[in-house]
């Protein structure tokens, strides 16, 4: 990949203050771009309304400002593009499962398994897209649980109804969302492989491992693996920064993606996106956590920027505390971010792979 090839972005969502684990992955994604002398666009993640704060917008971009972590151009609000994502799904609604299977494959794949196909159909007779009326209840029951980042394989009951018993129960005024069809676990077309710049190989079973994601829920906001996928597709998005929690979110996005390339631009708006675009490099980073183990969140705010900012604690610190867990620094010492640009590579966090616990004490000494 060429350095003017190469396109990032921060991708925060605007539901309360940035705590330190953001800014350990902002710094990342910043270093990937920068070193590079690629292009970092900024995309304010909107798109679950209801979850949004209002000014955390505002909140993000002053700390990224505060730390020294600038991107190019205007921000991209997700909310101003609800139009293009209603395009996309009316597209794929249009279209079946076996539309997007006989497309030149987009990665690498592996022989198939021999296991049976999870929804128990010729995926010539599945639509792409189709309505689905389970509950969150239904589901967790009917499903076998996942280790590690969340994921419940959708068992794929709806997936297996009549067109007609589809529309009986839209028509009485069921409450549905929309899924899309992945291949099942026979097909070797299923298997996403990839390689992560600090994870390495990664070999994800569509079938097995992800199922049948909601793509817009029933209350009808999309969902964020459709949009994120749309947004990295048009934006022409080459290389994305993340938590290795969304490892297994990578494959699904993938595989929205190589729907994407299946959509005539004649299909949606004059501006849509090419037909093709590069398939991005992806790097997952370890995980930050509090000191007891848990998982950083934003209603927990003893590491939010905001609270470290009025205690005091110069951008310089946190920037080099984010290097520390990156592996970046031997040692957690002030630093800013241009300092860090040489010889920034992948490797050096490749080889720092475990999680961190985070001690507000450590940034407030």
């Amino acid at each position: 990949m060429e350095h003017s090839a190469v396109i990032g972005r921060l991708a925060p969502s605007p539901t309360g203050r940035m705590h330190i684990g953001n800014a350990y992955a902002a710094l990342a994604a910043w270093l990937g771009v920068r070193s590079r002398g690629g292009k970092l666009i900024l995309r304010i993640e909107d798109i679950d309304a209801p979850r949004v704060v209002r000014d955390a917008d505002r909140w993000i971009m002053d700390d990224l400002h505060w730390l020294g972590l600038d991107w190019d151009g205007y921000p991209v609000y997700q909310s101003s593009r609800l139009d293009r994502y209603r395009q996309i799904l009316d597209a794929l609604r249009g279209m079946t499962l076996d539309d997007i299977l006989t497309q030149d494959i987009l990665q690498p794949t592996v022989p198939a398994d021999g296991c049976p196909d999870s929804n128990g159909e010729p995926h010539e007779e599945s639509p792409l897209i189709y309505p689905c009326f389970c509950s969150r209840a239904d589901i967790r029951a009917a499903s076998a649980p996942n280790e590690g980042d969340g994921f419940i394989v959708y068992p794929g009951t709806c997936r297996r109804l009549s067109a007609a018993e589809r529309n009986t129960r839209i028509n009485r005024g069921d409450r549905y969302s929309w899924r899309i069809a992945v291949p099942g676990r026979a097909n070797p077309v299923g298997t996403i492989v990839f390689d992560d710049e600090v994870f390495g190989p990664q070999r994800i079973d569509l079938g097995r491992q992800v199922g049948d994601v909601v793509i817009r829920r029933s209350d009808g906001l999309f969902a964020y693996q459709f949009v994120v996928s749309i947004d990295d597709f048009d934006m022409g998005v080459t290389q994305i920064v993340r938590g290795r929690d969304l490892l297994r979110s990578t494959a699904i996005q993938l595989w929205i993606r190589r729907a994407l390339e299946s959509v005539s631009p004649a299909q949606t708006s004059p501006a849509a996106s090419p037909a093709t675009a590069p398939i991005p490099q992806f790097a997952h980073l370890p995980l930050v956590d509090d000191l007891s183990g848990k998982r950083l969140a934003k209603r927990n705010r003893a590491l939010d920027l905001g609270v470290l900012r009025e205690e005091g604690v110069s951008p310089e610190r946190i920037i080099g505390y984010c290097a520390w867990m990156l592996g970046l620094l031997p040692q957690p010492v002030p630093c800013r971010p241009s300092d860090l640009l040489d010889g920034f590579t992948w490797n050096i966090i490749a080889e720092h792979r475990n999680d961190h616990r985070c001690d507000t004490q450590d940034l407030l000494r």
